[in-house]
């Protein structure tokens, strides 16, 4: 069964190291993390394609989903649990004839409820808006308003993801303004204690039991 995407969505930093990239996504698993994204803007095919792999069995041990950024072929070639993509990383409607109706699909949509109804209408099973605060990662990144994410969750009918400077302290605005998820890559894995913080940001969750991601 095709897990809707919710809670702390965890999106790994740039680690060439891949036993330290283990550590630091199992540490996030641990404390509750509900999705693992694998995205390195630095990595070159074959180090990407080790660290899937291994990322793969990690959070297949998990029960988590896998969500790879950009690289339609590397998760195709991981068979991982999905792909994530930005508005100029591809074609949505093709990745979805490649992936079929059993992936998961998400899509970054930035500050434009637009790009969010035709991410939906090719397919995407989440949609993911901002920067709402000021980020490390994307320092120019447009902002996106509070509003914005209570119309889409008014308006749409996938899960609704916020991304950008996301802290425990700031991100209850967030789930008070209608997101279903926050992902974090800096508040999360630049902690000291990184199974400690993804513990704090999932207290901000219901508890759920895991459930299977693959027949």
């Amino acid at each position: 069964m095709k897990s809707r995407i919710s809670g702390l969505y965890a999106v790994t930093p740039d680690i060439a190291n891949t036993p330290e990239l283990l550590a630091l996504a199992e540490a996030a698993l641990a404390g509750g993390a509900r999705a693992l994204q694998y995205r390195n803007k630095s990595a070159g095919a074959a180090l990407r394609l080790v660290q899937g792999r291994a990322l793969v069995a990690l959070c297949w041990e998990y029960q988590v989903p896998l969500i790879i950024n950009d690289h339609l072929e590397l998760a195709l070639a991981l068979d991982a649990d999905g792909l994530h993509l930005g508005v100029e990383d591809g074609s949505l409607a093709n990745a979805r004839a490649q992936l079929g109706p059993a992936k998961i699909l998400g899509a970054s949509c930035y500050d434009r409820i637009e790009n969010a109804f035709e991410a939906e209408r090719l397919g995407a099973d989440y949609v993911a808006f901002g920067s709402f605060f000021p980020s490390s990662i994307k320092p120019g990144a447009v902002r996106a308003p509070l509003t914005l994410l209570q119309e889409a969750r008014r308006r749409l009918p996938v899960p609704v993801l916020a991304i950008g400077g996301i802290t425990p302290a700031n991100a209850p605005q967030l789930l008070a303004a209608g997101a279903d998820g926050i992902a974090v890559i800096s508040a999360l894995f630049g902690a000291d204690d990184v199974k400690l913080a993804a513990r704090s940001f999932s207290a901000l969750f219901p508890r759920r039991e895991p459930q299977s991601i693959r027949p």
